[in-house]
């Protein structure tokens, strides 16, 4: 193993576990819930140790390892909010995917990856077409925010690969079934309950990656 991936892997951690309190509050604060959450702050750093680590993995010592680093620090604040309130701000998703696009710009012109770049726009858009259709046939079913979620992951999983997006698609909404069922056999929901779709997107997400993501040399 390259020995520097191990200190990037160390460094990410360390990163997280500094902002994942400051990130935490965030969440809380565009949630609207002032109170103090020690639980919500234990979750969140630790995730946020979690998702820096592995994009620091993902990206290794290139440009694109920034936007990464970014994403996965707006994924955490996005699936806080969604799941407290059932809304994706505009204010962590938008920023997100413009450095993530920022940085895979400056990785194409530092390592010539062009390609990735430009399917990784084509999959944005692909994806949040897909999803503004599916959205305006059942609203109920899929908000405006979860569209330009799938925009923001359709860039992301779109500059891995084509097979990244589909399975990260794929995976996110088995993750949200099985979640939906979950709540409604224990019955802390109902077949009409409103689940926020957030989190199981980002979780299928980060499984497509761990599963396949390959950078493009």
């Amino acid at each position: 193993m390259d020995v520097s991936r191990p200190v990037l892997a160390g460094a990410a951690v360390l990163l997280g576990l500094v902002l994942g309190p400051w990130l935490s509050r965030t969440a809380g604060r565009l949630a609207a819930q002032a109170a103090a959450a020690p639980r919500r702050d234990v979750v969140v750093t630790a995730l946020t140790a979690g998702l820096l680590c592995a994009a620091a993995l993902f990206g290794g010592l290139r440009p694109i390892a920034a936007g990464l680093l970014w994403v996965a620090g707006a994924a955490v604040v996005l699936g806080a909010v969604d799941l407290a309130v059932h809304r994706l701000p505009d204010r962590v998703l938008l920023p997100a995917a413009g450095v993530f696009v920022l940085a895979a710009v400056v990785d194409a012109a530092v390592l010539g990856t062009w390609w990735p770049l430009v399917r990784a726009v084509l999959a944005a858009a692909a994806a949040f077409a897909v999803s503004a259709g599916a959205a305006a046939i059942s609203p109920t079913a899929l908000g405006f925010g979860d569209v330009k979620l799938l925009g923001l992951l359709g860039l992301v999983l779109g500059w891995f690969g084509w097979g990244v997006l589909l399975a990260g698609v794929f995976l996110g909404l088995l993750v949200g079934a099985a979640v939906s069922v979950l709540l409604v056999t224990t019955g802390r929901a109902g077949w009409r309950s409103t689940v926020p779709f957030g989190p199981p997107l980002l979780a299928g997400a980060v499984l497509a990656l761990a599963i396949g993501a390959v950078p493009p040399g």
